[in-house]
């Protein structure tokens, strides 16, 4: 099925009362729900993150935007599980230990779940052990979020714990981060936003 337009064009335009009849419509007439999510939905957030880098669109279009999508995908979770639709791959994200912003974290769950992947949102004040219990669970990639110089040196403590373990990857990211500081403590990347944290996540899947 070709991309359709109009649910396309009502995520970027974070139209929720467009996507929920265009989605409940589809779900009527018996549609390929997998197909919409796929070839119309992750797309249209993929767009939006990509205005996000260049500077088009701001925190509140994206989250406007996500909650369009949020609330077609709730009318067709049920349906995906019943066809054993499974995600790309699951990801943790949090706010490293000490710090408790949240803005730059939630964007990035909210990207990750639009680009298709299970998101284990963590929050806030997060240990070492808080990413090993989502590790423990599933979670192959970990993401590290903080806005304060105080906090993001904790990033090195995660970072170490799961060294010695090779299918792990830490990702991290915030105002205060440089690639310069990732790699100064081994971080496997740094995401300079959300889009870009995406993408990264997207090149550790295909490999």
């Amino acid at each position: 099925m070709a991309r359709n337009e109009n649910l396309y064009l009502a995520i970027l335009k974070g139209d929720r009362s467009s996507v929920q009849t265009i989605m409940q419509e589809a779900i009527d007439q018996n549609l390929d729900v997998n197909d919409l999510l796929d070839n119309s939905m992750i797309p249209a957030m993929r767009e939006m993150g990509e205005r996000f880098s260049r500077n088009e669109v701001y925190v509140p279009e994206m989250l406007i935007a996500a909650r369009a999508m949020q609330a077609g995908l709730a009318l067709i979770e049920p349906i995906l599980v019943k066809s054993n639709h499974q995600p790309r791959e699951t990801v943790a994200v949090g706010t490293v230990k000490g710090d408790l912003h949240d803005i730059g974290k939630n964007l990035v769950a909210i990207m990750l779940k639009g680009a298709g992947y299970e998101v284990v949102d963590l929050g806030t004040n997060c240990s070492v052990e808080k990413y090993d219990e989502a590790v423990a669970a599933g979670a192959k990639i970990v993401m590290c979020s903080a806005l304060l110089t105080t906090t993001m040196t904790y990033m090195e403590e995660v970072v170490k714990h799961f060294q010695s373990n090779n299918s792990i990857k830490v990702i991290i990211g915030g105002a205060p981060v440089t690639k310069k500081y990732a790699d100064s403590i081994g971080a496997y990347a740094y995401g300079r936003d959300a889009n870009e944290a995406v993408k990264i996540v997207d090149r550790i899947v295909s490999q």
